[in-house]
């Protein structure tokens, strides 16, 4: 009988503390590994840094398509400048004009 009872003091003197460092362990464990943890907030961090990026992207893109479209407003078209670019771009020409190649790589606008 006193062994049993000797078992019985030892199994409640432990069991407590073992019950508190296993929660402790498992709150931890999820606080760096889980879903809302430490790696899961610097893998959050790194998609807000490319989304900015591509934000940034997009947004000089747009302003650079504004610029471009501003020019094709009522006033802002000179009718001989838009017909020199279709020309150019087209590759047409008048029988009086000289005709001047490009290379590849140059840019017509």
């Amino acid at each position: 009988m006193s062994f049993a009872r000797a078992v019985k003091r030892k199994v409640k003197a432990t069991l407590p503390p073992l019950l508190f460092l296993s929660l402790v362990g498992y709150f931890g464990w999820n606080a760096t590994q889980g879903d809302h943890g430490l790696r899961s907030y610097r893998t959050q961090l790194t998609l807000l840094t490319q989304a900015n990026a591509a934000e940034a992207a997009a947004t000089a893109e747009q302003a650079a398509w504004a610029q471009r479209v501003s020019g094709l407003r009522n006033g802002g078209l000179d009718a001989d400048t838009l017909d020199e670019r279709s020309r150019a771009m087209l590759n047409m020409a008048e029988p009086n004009e000289l005709v001047v190649p490009y290379g590849n790589n140059a840019k017509l606008y």
